[in-house]
């Protein structure tokens, strides 16, 4: 089950009574920064033992014709800082383009310094949908009392935040699902999606959505051939989507996946075959109804 190809993923969506995906994890940044970005994976046998190619380097415009071609409907466009001072320019950037581009919904990012409140605030008084959190690009610790206020106003909102605070790819300083749980201990209505599902904690990932009930799971590189080289999957991983099912969401990484973008449907599609508890209702929802719910609109 799952499309075979790119070529496949429309019409495999609409044979699902879709009329189109919704994907909260995608990125795109500007030019300077992607390039930035896209050097730091060319050089991921230093970083991660392995290789990982850029299955979609194209200009900007190719990567947005690519996502209609595949019957993405709308998708969250997430940018990230890596030190302080960059959050509000990749807000405006991010703003722009979200205003330029139809099917993607405003986004902003945070980090922790002084602006961090205000920057959040006035990202959410012009109707952003999504935020941004990268514990481990960042390095930051997402406890740091410059973030608490933030946090709380996100909260407030019910504006979901896509937070990074897995090991994976890579352990950081502060990150963990255990660290980020004191976040949420703060901060217990906070729509929290746990980015790759939490990996490699995936067990705890649900633990903690059991626990807090705004908190969801993406399926960004979760369960795909690459990630389960290094970071596998539980073997009873269907069953244990069946008692949040409503609770996981379709997401990607696109660009910066070294497969394609099918590769990541065919995983998911393969966790709903695999429990009966799951099947076609469980792809329609977390391919469309529940991003859909979280973006808004």
């Amino acid at each position: 089950m799952g499309p075979a190809s790119d070529a496949e993923i429309a019409d495999w969506v609409r044979s699902l009574g879709l009329d189109g995906l919704v994907d909260i994890h995608v990125h795109f940044l500007p030019e300077s920064m992607l390039r930035k970005v896209w050097a730091y994976f060319d050089r991921a046998g230093e970083h991660y033992g392995m290789d990982w190619p850029i299955h979609y380097r194209t200009p900007e415009p190719e990567r947005v014709r690519a996502l209609r071609s595949f019957g993405v409907a709308r998708y969250a466009p997430l940018v990230y800082p890596h030190k302080p001072g960059m959050a509000a320019w990749l807000n405006g950037w991010v703003r722009e383009f979200a205003e330029a581009t139809p099917e993607a919904v405003p986004t902003a990012t945070l980090y922790p310094e002084a602006e961090a409140v205000s920057y959040v605030e006035d990202a959410l008084s012009t109707g952003v949908r999504c935020f941004k959190a990268h514990v481990q690009v960042g390095g930051y610790d997402p406890r740091d009392p410059l973030l608490d206020g933030a946090w709380g106003a996100i909260a407030e909102s019910g504006v979901p935040v896509v937070v990074h605070c897995g090991h994976g790819p890579l352990r950081g300083e502060h990150t963990g699902l255990d660290v980020f749980d004191e976040v949420l201990r703060r901060h217990p209505r906070l729509t929290a999606v746990l980015a790759h599902a939490g990996m490699p904690e995936y067990r705890l990932a649900l633990d903690l959505a059991a626990r807090y009930p705004r908190v969801h799971l993406d399926t960004t590189m979760v369960g795909v051939p690459f990630t389960e080289r290094m970071m596998a999957l539980p073997p009873d991983w269907p069953a244990l989507l069946v008692p949040l099912a409503d609770r996981i969401v379709f997401g990607t990484d696109f660009p910066n996946i070294p497969y394609s973008y099918a590769t990541q449907l065919r995983a998911i599609a393969s966790w709903a075959v695999a429990d009966d508890r799951l099947g076609t209702p469980f792809l329609r929802r977390v391919l469309r109804d529940t991003p859909t719910a979280l973006l808004g609109g």
